[in-house]
């Protein structure tokens, strides 16, 4: 794989490129992960003779078309609100993991950069076995009876929420995905259900004019109960599940210990929004799976500081 460079000195991204595609290579790595938005040559690349591993591309605001030379290549699409570098890394994973692009246990090169700049970080790590990735390792499939299209739709509107807020200020939220007889069981309506009695091509998650409602609707005490085809249940739903999930970690309350509880209780995948800090969480099994963190704010931002979290 080799990128293209019109001058005789290489300009630091093509540099960084043939390291990441060299420890890629040289380590065994299944996939290579690069994020494309930073620089506009990557987009063309073309896995080079006797490389075996996937190639990602990752991108938040270009529309990259599939090449059909290959059969190892994917594209995978985030939203465009601001992220860490390890919340870019850790989100495209999930994202991959869930579309069966990972699998568990399977090392990858990451290739990333900040926002307003040049790909400047090479990471090398393996699905499941750090904690601040990706725990999926003894846990059943992430999408299991989970339309993958809604999972990575419900992960894109809880990051987008993270990021935006509503109305300038910062929401919690709670998402619970599947299982949704199960979860039914457990739960009751804190106020009127807003999705009552509308026909369910009205409340599609996959529909885009889904995402005003849930942005006003997150404003509400509450979980969102979603089918796993994508049907919005309710919203605004108190949860008591029977079981408790895994010891949450330190300084998370009642909104994660739903989300833990839940999952523990029903087939269920939850995604929770942190009203203090913006952090998203998914939760399977009464696990927590992975957090993706929010870039720090940039002066001049309309969300408030920080408040007690929920």
């Amino acid at each position: 794989m080799a990128a293209k460079d019109t001058k005789d000195q290489k300009s630091p991204s093509a540099v960084m490129l043939e390291a990441a595609v060299s420890i890629a290579v040289q380590t065994g790595a299944q996939a290579l992960f690069v994020y494309c938005d930073l620089d506009d040559d990557l987009v063309s690349l073309e896995p080079g003779p006797g490389e075996s591993y996937k190639t990602v591309l990752i991108s938040q605001k270009k529309e990259i078309e599939a090449p059909s030379r290959s059969q190892q290549r994917y594209i995978v699409r985030l939203p465009d609100v601001p992220l860490t570098r390890m919340g870019l890394v850790k989100m495209a994973t999930v994202v991959s993991f869930s579309q069966g692009i990972l699998q568990a246990g399977e090392p990858f090169v990451f290739l990333t950069g900040a926002a307003g700049g040049g790909l400047d970080t090479i990471l090398r790590m393996t699905v499941g076995q750090e904690f601040e990735l990706l725990q999926t390792v003894d846990q059943p499939v992430l999408t299991e009876h989970i339309r993958r299209a809604v999972f990575q739709r419900v992960l894109n509107l809880a990051t987008s929420l993270a990021a935006q807020g509503r109305e300038g200020h910062a929401v919690g939220a709670l998402f619970v995905l599947g299982d949704s007889k199960e979860v039914a069981k457990v739960s009751k309506q804190m106020i009127l259900n807003p999705f009552h009695g509308y026909d369910e091509k009205h409340r599609q998650i996959l529909d885009d004019s889904m995402d005003e409602t849930i942005r006003e609707y997150s404003a509400l005490d509450g979980a969102f109960i979603i089918r796993g085809n994508g049907v919005i249940e309710s919203a605004g739903t108190y949860l008591r599940p029977s079981m408790a999930g895994d010891d949450l970690p330190q300084g998370l309350g009642a909104r994660h210990a739903t989300a833990a509880a839940i999952t523990a209780s029903t087939k269920s995948i939850a995604i929770t929004v942190s009203q203090s800090n913006g952090t998203v969480r998914i939760w399977r099994g009464g696990t927590l799976i992975t957090e993706i963190e929010k870039a720090q704010r940039q002066p001049g931002s309309i969300l408030p500081g920080p408040k007690a979290d929920k």
